[in-house]
C-alpha cells in the first residue's frame, strides 16, 4: 500500500491508534466507575448497603460487614454510607437515628458479621 495517504490525527497518531487508545481508555475508565465507591475504615473496606421503603425514602436501614474486622470501623462505614445516602437525596447530613454509631456496643444489632444500623434523613 505505498503511495496511499494515511488518515492521521493532530498529532500524526493513525487513526486505527487514535481508536485502539480510545478504545483501551474507555475500558479503563469503565472498570473504575460504575460500581459502588469503596472507602476504608481502619485499613479495611466494608462492603456496606442502604436500603428504604417506597413512600417514606427519608427512614433507612444501613448495615455494614465485616464487623469481625473491628467494630468501630463497621460503625464508621454504616455511618459514612448514611451520611452519603441522606446528602444525595435530602441535601443535608442530619440523621435521627433509632440505632445508631453512637448506640453503645451491647445495644448494636450484629448478625451474621453484619451491623445493621436504623435512622432518618431530616428535611
Amino acid at each position: 500500500m505505498e503511495g496511499q495517504p494515511v488518515r492521521t490525527g493532530c498529532s500524526g497518531v493513525t487513526m486505527k491508534r487514535m481508536w485502539m487508545l480510545f478504545f483501551g481508555l474507555a475500558m479503563g475508565l469503565s472498570a473504575c466507575g460504575g460500581g459502588a465507591e469503596q472507602v476504608s475504615f481502619e485499613g479495611t473496606v466494608y462492603r456496606s448497603d442502604i436500603k428504604t421503603e417506597r413512600g417514606s425514602r427519608d427512614q433507612f436501614t444501613v448495615t455494614a460487614k465485616p464487623v469481625s474486622a473491628s467494630l468501630a470501623g463497621a460503625r464508621e462505614a454504616a455511618r459514612y454510607e448514611a451520611i452519603t445516602y441522606c446528602i444525595n437525596r435530602y441535601g443535608n447530613s442530619d440523621i435521627i437515628w433509632a440505632v445508631g454509631p453512637e448506640s453503645p456496643d451491647e445495644a448494636l444489632p450484629i448478625s451474621n458479621d453484619t451491623l445493621t444500623l436504623q435512622g432518618r434523613c431530616t428535611q
